[in-house]
């Protein structure tokens, strides 16, 4: 066989290889994550729980799930081990006050102009169809145009049926 045939198959297993390699490499990972898992740390199992590790025991953890509230898991479902600052962000809302991020402004009203300059509600813009006034004259005048144009349209109406001429016909309206 020459070194042409063989070559194919040199890099199937050479890829197979690095492929079980990096899974190797995580499924490493994992177990030393789980290893180093030491009661009052908060973690998230596979299912997405958030919970304090209680005790951690060869092949189980018992987690505080609620105050007062335990379960039993096996290290397998730990899914990650969080850091406390994390933990806290995700579990009871605690936001760590660093002053070094910016703060994001809800709207662009402050990246607009000086602050103070104008208010919220005078720089509002009403998008929404606002009634026409219409004086009583007007308004008869409207009503009596849309009656002569619907009895219009019942004449045109009844000439075609007279003629015999329906819908869908040439001529017909």
């Amino acid at each position: 066989m020459s070194l042409v045939t063989l070559l194919p198959f040199i890099v199937l297993i050479g890829a197979m290889f690095l492929m079980t390699r990096s899974a190797k490499k995580k499924q490493q990972a994992a177990a030393q994550m789980r290893d180093e898992m030491q009661p009052g740390t908060g973690i998230r199992t596979i299912g997405g729980m958030y919970a304090t590790v209680k005790e951690v025991h060869d092949d189980m953890v018992l987690l505080e799930v609620a105050p007062g509230v335990h379960a039993v898991y096996a290290k397998n479902a730990i899914g990650a081990v969080l850091d406390d600052d994390e933990y806290n962000r995700i579990v009871h809302g605690d936001d760590p006050s660093d002053s070094e991020t910016p703060v994001v402004p809800d709207d662009a009203s402050s990246l607009t102009g000086p602050a103070g300059t104008a208010s919220v509600d005078e720089t509002r813009i009403d998008l929404g169809k606002k009634p026409e006034e219409t004086t009583d004259a007007e308004s008869a005048d409207a009503t009596t145009e849309a009656k002569a144009d619907e009895t219009a349209e019942k004449a045109e109406n009844a000439e075609n049926k007279a003629e015999g001429k329906t819908d869908g016909e040439s001529g017909a309206k």
